[in-house]
């Protein structure tokens, strides 16, 4: 085997960290800022639209979303990410890394202000205008995924890469603050401004008219950090992998990475041949590929779905964990405005509990345990964690036993993302050729999206009571709660035995890991 790698990419390999690591993470990061803020901000406010539209004055209990809309409100916009991965993924290998990253970020700030926009004051017109233009939003945050990564993986040299894209996908937990923030300081001042009696006091009063503007301004806001970061993202040279790899530029690269690095970088004689052999070509569906990169591509999928099937259901038993802990108080005996304020604190504590230092732990220590290490653990926390809940469950729901349900429930999640949620994003940007990267991880990030739609609808219906008179309106008996949270400890011990598939890439460089400069002599 001759193991030859390019000099511009050896430089990239060796670099120590320096500005523009961090000019990079900010950029690929402000895009995953903007991705969490758009796709979980909605959750703050279905309950004000199920007020605002679907109102009825003889109702005992506040209005709500159908089962069907309330599905619809929520899951378009993961159908739109799972296209937007498949498509854009591909896109990014074809065009380049930074023609498509623009056209991304213009699709998601266009689309966040047109959802706030939504046409008409009647439930049907403003929910078919939300649920089309929140669809095209998510698609194209689902193109951010696949870049943001591979542009990062790229960027970085080999020392710190996988703390750098664990910091770019740790702004996700920021963005989801965010949206606690926006929506807790928004209804502070329009509950101010516009007081209003409970919904058992007076129910037509209850949500004054103002409110419509709440959500629109929450749902808008998630534009102006993405237009912030236009400039920038444009000024982005191409990655020198990229460049060099695929487009087989080899001067260009050289060029460009001088600039970057801010060194003088020499062009070598023989770096043509490196790049030009024609073995190293094959195609996604080739024998080739199947025989190089089909387990870990296997591994990568895999883990992926069966991950965000537990990670996206956790939303599901939110509202009522937060009801059972009194932290919410029943929906009549507050107004519109102030449910938004009390649902945003909530779900802004867990976060800062248990989500964002997931996050961080990762960022910390992901290039010391390494990549396979902190997954195995992670899945394996989560098992004992979802059954410890699972088993005594009706132990748990009892008042006295509240605190200790909180402090389980948040260390499933801090195991979720000081775990598998982070390390199934970063390896997948690593371990592929440079020219199948961006599409094999918007495979990687799809498949984890169709886990996330059978987490967020499957166990939608699955967590239903089995006793009839118990069920939520308009939905069918299911397996109760108890029964959902014994089957997700199962998916994570199987994700656990899946992660054995997925190959260890710390500390070694992308070449070396996709096998791209071994041409066998």
């Amino acid at each position: 085997m001759a193991e030859q790698q390019l000099g511009v990419l050896k430089a990239l390999d060796v670099a120590k960290t320096q500005l523009y690591h961090f000019t990079a993470i900010v950029i690929a990061g402000m895009g995953f800022f903007t991705d969490a803020y758009d796709l979980f901000c909605v959750s703050l406010v279905t309950k004000l639209l199920g007020r605002l539209y679907y109102f009825n004055p003889l109702s005992e209990k506040p209005g709500s979303l159908p089962p069907h809309v309330a599905a619809a409100v929520n899951g378009v916009a993961l159908c739109g990410t799972l296209a937007g991965q498949l498509f854009f993924g591909w896109l990014g290998d074809k065009l380049g890394r930074k023609k498509v990253y623009g056209i991304t970020l213009i699709m998601m700030i266009v689309c966040s202000v047109a959802s706030g926009l939504s046409f008409g004051n009647k439930a049907k017109g403003v929910m078919t205008t939300l649920c089309f233009f929140r669809f095209w939003l998510g698609f194209g945050i689902g193109g951010d995924y696949p870049l943001s990564a591979t542009i990062m993986s790229e960027y970085a040299n080999k020392k710190t890469r996988g703390a750098f894209i664990a910091a770019v996908f740790a702004m996700q937990g920021v963005g989801i603050l965010a949206g606690g923030f926006v929506a807790l300081a928004v209804s502070s001042i329009f509950d101010k401004k516009f007081p209003a009696p409970t919904y058992a006091v007076d129910r037509a009063l209850s949500t004054p008219p103002q409110a419509d503007y709440i959500w629109r301004i929450i749902v808008m806001f998630g534009a102006l950090p993405a237009a912030l970061t236009y400039y920038w993202r444009m000024k982005m040279p191409e990655t020198a992998r990229y460049t060099a790899l695929v487009a087989k530029n080899i001067k260009q690269a050289t060029q460009d990475m001088s600039k970057v690095l801010q060194v003088e970088l020499e062009m070598e004689e023989r770096a043509e041949d490196i790049v030009q052999d024609p073995r190293l070509n094959y195609g996604l569906f080739s024998k080739e590929f199947a025989k190089r990169h089909g387990l870990p591509l296997l591994g990568c999928t895999s883990t992926w779905f069966l991950l965000d099937i537990a990670f996206y259901s956790q939303n599901l038993f939110q509202k009522d964990i937060f009801s059972a802990i009194g932290w919410i108080p029943k929906a009549a005996t507050m107004n519109g405005i102030h449910e938004v304020f009390m649902i945003a604190r909530a779900q802004t504590l867990i976060a800062l509990c248990s989500t964002v230092p997931g996050y961080w732990f990762t960022v910390a220590f992901i290039d010391i345990m390494g990549r396979f290490a902190i997954q195995l653990m992670g899945f394996f926390m989560m098992t004992v964690f979802m059954f410890a809940i699972a088993f005594p469950y009706d132990h748990w729901i009892k008042p006295d036993n509240r605190i200790g349900f909180v402090v389980m429930y948040s260390l499933t999640f801090f195991f979720a993302n000081f775990g598998p949620n982070a390390t199934t994003f970063i390896v997948p940007a690593e371990i592929f050729p440079a020219r199948l990267r961006s599409t094999c991880h918007g495979i990687s990030a799809a498949t984890g999206k169709a886990g996330a739609i059978v987490g967020a609808f499957g166990f939608l219906y699955a967590a239903q009571p089995q006793d009839k008179t118990k069920t939520d309106a308009g939905y069918p008996p299911g397996i109760g709660v108890k029964n959902s949270l014994i089957m997700l400890g199962v998916i994570n011990f199987v994700g656990m035995l899946f992660t054995f598939l997925v190959p260890e890439p710390k500390g070694k460089s992308l070449e070396e890991l996709s096998g791209e400069t071994e041409v066998e002599k």
